[in-house]
């Protein structure tokens, strides 16, 4: 199983340590934070994009098709009704050139095949176990 840790900092900000990488995570000043990086649900979603982002590339790439200015934009919303999550993301793919439209639902076929949709898609099984610290003062 791979392992991601997220550390206290101070406040609302926490780093996520993924192998030798580190993120920082905040709330916006408006939300109490400091906003010293991202929110979690911003991560997220930008997860699911970026994820997209990768296949596309590579479908683009194996059709020998250019794909160095491929962008994909996110925009959201979160739900007004309990529990807080997402409700509505919507990806915006930019190519740099124009497909045919089997080559438009090839990529789009890719793009939906990405782990972090299917992951949204079908739910993995979460569990939180609860582990008190105990170290030296």
């Amino acid at each position: 199983m791979d392992v991601i840790t997220v550390v206290h900092r101070t406040g609302d900000d926490f780093s996520i340590i993924i192998r030798d990488h580190v993120l920082e995570v905040d709330q916006p000043f408006a939300g109490g934070g400091l906003d010293g990086g991202p929110t979690a649900v911003e991560l997220f979603v930008a997860s699911l994009a970026a994820d997209a982002a990768h296949h596309g590339r590579r479908c683009l790439a194996d059709y020998g098709l250019p794909a160095g200015d491929l962008e994909v934009g996110a925009e959201f919303t979160m739900s007004e009704e309990p529990p807080d999550r997402v409700a509505r993301v919507r990806l915006k793919v930019r190519i740099p050139t124009r497909l045919a439209e089997h080559r438009s639902a090839e990529l789009l076929a890719a793009m939906d095949r990405c782990a972090v949709r299917g992951s949204v898609l079908q739910a993995p099984d979460l569990h939180v176990d609860i582990d008190v610290f105990t170290g030296a003062v």
